[in-house]
């Protein structure tokens, strides 16, 4: 089986560092994905989904240094589902039923530059799992 996630969207605010006990670094990264189309009736629609990811070790000090609220990242990484395969559920203060998308990054790429929109060739990563598949790959 083969379970990858890969996003491109903006942090929705600060990584959060945090250490283990035992000291790993985990960074904790909140980020929007958008989607825009158009209906049936012509009508411009626009969907925005919230993802928590979570980043481990070196990369999770890294990502902690050089991103901020705003910034684009390329995230790739494995989703992680409740026992039956399906997003977290949570109950909220006020009783309400909420669902959670949450990633374990594998690699992080950040996107544009301190503060602005465009390029950039950093990369961090950790993952020392398979290549990455290309469409020959894939079974179906």
């Amino acid at each position: 089986m083969y379970n990858r996630v890969i996003l491109a969207g903006n942090l929705g605010r600060d990584p959060e560092l945090r250490y283990t006990p035992s000291g790993q670094a985990v960074a904790n990264l909140s980020v929007a994905t958008n989607e825009k189309w158009r209906d049936r009736d012509g009508n411009n629609q626009e969907r925005t989904v919230w993802w928590r990811v979570s980043v481990w070790g070196n990369q999770a000090e890294t990502c902690n240094q050089y991103l901020s609220k705003g910034r684009q990242v390329l995230i790739e990484g494995r989703m992680n589902c409740d026992d039956n395969g399906n997003p977290r559920t949570f109950q909220r203060k006020d009783g309400s039923w909420g669902a959670t998308y949450e990633v374990t990054a594998q690699v992080v790429r950040f996107l544009g530059s301190r503060g602005q929109a465009g390029s950039s060739d950093v990369t961090v990563s950790e993952y020392d799992g398979p290549p990455p598949m290309t469409e020959e790959d894939i079974p179906f």
